[in-house]
């Protein structure tokens, strides 16, 4: 017999609304299940526990389960580097696969992320993160895709189309989260011309794609906490860009009143039974709040459900036989292989050092503590507890298994010098681990007045410790970043190594950006490898011996020096963001990038040519291009269209696509730009204003691209 939410759930796919289908259900609900519907299931003592004891979202976390209707409730799973719960297929981290520029890639990653929640009993994927990478000292650089709107909403959207095909997806951290150590104190003042034109675009993108949910951040915006904030919550996301879906807060701290956080227009409080179900009754019953505040948010809360319900009628659960599955993998393995960014490629003996001829090898020296170490990132909330994990060495004996490798994981620059010059190429690899870099949770630092927000607890006077404790278990160490150069001994490592073998190759393990300056030239071979996933080794292998030719581009600029980024004070409380970071500060200041953004080399060469540009719509333009592979193998280009903003002058990334080019043969691509980077906003008209005049666009390999094609575009 089905259930009242089936009932609805199949009228909604005849033909009914969703809001109609909700608002029947609500009328058939006691008040205290529809109070039921604001947070989550698990009473907050209960929960805290289980994390402490079982780990962090093993299972799925519980919102709104109501089983007398039927109502399945929000399922949660994070992410986003793969699915939390169980022992997942462990993807290259977002900013990795930013780096592919490839939103058809990152779908099919969206997909295998749907049908492992499912498979595992979720239903809402809140791993859609698409902050943007103000400064690569940011300790979550690697759950974003990059510095840039236009990219990162287009594989936002992209992810939340593969997620959609199984479960609900849900994009954060709205909005302005980019700084990990004080997220739960730092005030972020950004005008309205910064916020419309540069931080909230992206999600305005998502929106548009049909994502489910959006969870709000735990900073502040403006003074108001992000979760409280009526101008992001109900003005920008419900009236000006017309969302229908749930809004849900960050988990535990993510608001600090029931009232106030419901009349903003926050409608779940995460993850447990906490400050509403503690305080919201009496608030409704003083009048802090309100009952048609409730409704409102049970009606977004059950017609979210419903939509994606009727979408899905009748639909297999996929098998957990997926989980991890070899489809999985392989694809893991892709979507790694396809993130490395070759950022350096010189000639020893006149011919480039990669890729490394596995035929003429017979000692490699692989240096450096990282290289068998499973490194997959940090140990925060987007953790996946993959059942394996490939290292870089591991990935070099498996492709070399008639090669003497020798592996030097010590911090000693003399004995790594050493094995190198005895061997007939090196590998040197080094970066960061979650101890340097991921979401932070030193519950010494966040401030005693955070321990109010607890509930009582039930019997037991040491319930705050516990919960600060249960979070410090489940983050681990990480923050944000001391340094934005390698450690010095690694540096040291890299220099002595580089003098002993004229064939040595650095792989960079990291999220955010990297200055190099000191020591890249002692070496002929440097690219990203990024964390790479569960299968992250054998891509790096693939790379590296030439089995795949590497397409990454940078999904960021990296500066030649650190007076070249935005102010960023990792223990700020008040901080100020404009609209210039990354790339357009680089051009603002009139300084090159030691790699600009989307930058990356290729074992072939490139060449655009007959380029055109033609007016698609107020919104979009057509650009058409000749992509010539000059090179003696096939690989694959990724064409970048920028331009300039008429009266201003900043330029922004409009549109990208990547081609498959076979060696010494052409294709023609099209790229779809995106004319909404140009827009500037306007206080009078309280909206961003189309740009007028005529635009100066570049047709590009990269934001530098010396060979660049131009055009005009009048508007």
């Amino acid at each position: 017999m089905s259930t009242r939410f089936e009932q609805a759930a199949r009228a909604v796919r005849d033909g009914s609304t969703a809001e109609q289908e909700a608002q029947a259900l609500y009328d058939q609900m006691t008040d205290e299940e529809r109070l039921w519907l604001l947070d989550g299931d698990t009473p907050f003592w209960e929960g805290q526990t289980n994390m402490l004891t079982e780990g962090y979202n093993v299972r799925p976390i519980v919102h709104g389960h109501v089983e007398r209707l039927g109502i399945p409730g929000l399922r949660f799973s994070d992410g986003p580097r793969g699915v939390v719960m169980g022992h997942s297929t462990a993807f290259p981290v977002s900013v990795a696969r930013g780096a592919t520029w490839d939103p058809a890639l990152e779908e099919r990653v969206g997909e295998a992320i749907g049908e492992e929640v499912a498979a595992q009993g979720g239903n809402f994927f809140a791993g859609v993160c698409i902050n943007l990478l103000r400064h690569p000292a940011w300790g979550r650089a690697q759950e974003t895709y990059g510095e840039d709107p236009v990219l990162l909403g287009e594989m936002g959207a992209a992810l939340t189309r593969g997620v959609r095909r199984h479960v609900m997806a849900c994009a954060k951290h709205f909005a302005l989260n980019s700084m990990e150590n004080v997220r739960l104190k730092v005030n972020v003042r950004a005008d309205d011309a910064a916020l419309h034109e540069v931080y909230l675009p992206h999600f305005r993108r998502v929106v548009e794609e049909g994502v489910d949910g959006i969870m709000s951040a735990y900073n502040k915006v403006n003074g108001s906490w992000c979760g409280h904030s009526k101008m992001l919550l109900t003005d920008t996301l419900r009236t000006r860009w017309g969302f229908k879906g749930v809004t849900v807060s960050d988990f535990v701290f993510g608001i600090r009143d029931a009232a106030d956080s419901l009349e903003a227009g926050l409608d779940v409080e995460e993850p447990f039974r906490q400050i509403r179900g503690e305080h919201l009754q009496e608030a409704l019953d003083d009048g802090r709040t309100s009952w048609g505040a409730v409704h409102r948010s049970c009606l977004s809360i059950l017609s979210t459900q419903l939509r994606f319900a009727a979408e899905h009628l009748d639909e297999d659960t996929p098998s957990p036989k997926v989980v991890a599955g070899p489809e999985h993998t392989a694809l893991a393995r892709e979507v790694a292989t396809r993130a490395v960014v070759l950022l350096r490629n010189e000639k020893v003996d006149g011919t480039p050092v990669l890729p490394l001829d596995a035929s003429g090898l017979r000692r490699l020296a692989v240096i450096g503590r990282l290289a068998d170490v499973a490194n997959t990132g940090d140990h925060g909330s987007s953790d996946v507890r993959a059942p394996y994990v490939v290292t870089p060495l591991q990935g070099l004996r498996e492709a070399l298994p008639n090669v003497e490798i020798i592996h030097v994981p010590d911090d000693d620059p003399q004995a790594a010098a050493a094995a190198a010059a005895g061997c007939d190429a090196a590998v040197v690899v080094a970066g960061y681990t979650a101890a340097d870099e991921g979401e932070f949770a030193d519950p010494n630092s966040f401030g005693s007045d955070l321990d109010d927000l607890f509930p009582s607890p039930p019997g037991d006077d040491d319930g705050p410790h516990q919960a600060s404790m249960a979070g410090a278990e489940a983050i681990g160490a990480g923050g944000d970043r001391e340094r934005l150069t390698l450690r010095p001994v690694d540096e040291a490592i890299i220099r002595a190594v580089g003098a002993a073998n004229p064939r040595t190759v650095v792989a960079v393990i990291t999220a955010g950006a990297v200055l190099t300056e000191s020591w890249k030239k002692t070496v002929p071979g440097i690219l990203v490898s990024w964390y790479a996933g569960m299968e992250g080794g054998r891509a790096l292998a693939d790379i590296l011996l030439g089995a795949a030719n590497p397409s990454g581009r940078l999904p960021y600029a990296v500066p030649t020096s650190e007076e070249h980024l935005p102010f960023f004070d990792r223990d700020a409380t008040e901080i100020t963001y404009d609209r210039w970071h990354g790339q357009r500060l680089l051009d603002r200041l009139g300084v090159d990038a030691a790699y600009p953004l989307g930058f990356g080399l290729s074992y072939t060469g490139f060449e655009l040519a007959d380029a055109s540009v033609s007016r698609t719509g107020a919104e979009t333009a057509r650009v058409d291009v000749e992509v010539r592979n000059t090179g003696g193998r096939d690989g694959r280009h990724v064409v970048q269209v920028y331009g300039v903003r008429p009266g201003i002058g900043d330029r922004h990334l409009l549109g990208f696509a990547g081609v498959d080019v076979p060696a010494r043969e052409s294709r023609r691509v099209t790229v779809m730009a995106s004319l909404r980077p140009l827009r500037t906003w306007s206080a009078d008209a309280d909206d961003l204003l189309p740009a007028v005049g005529t635009v100066s666009l570049t047709v590009a390999a990269h934001a530098a691209d010396p060979s660049a094609l131009s055009l005009e575009l009048a508007l």
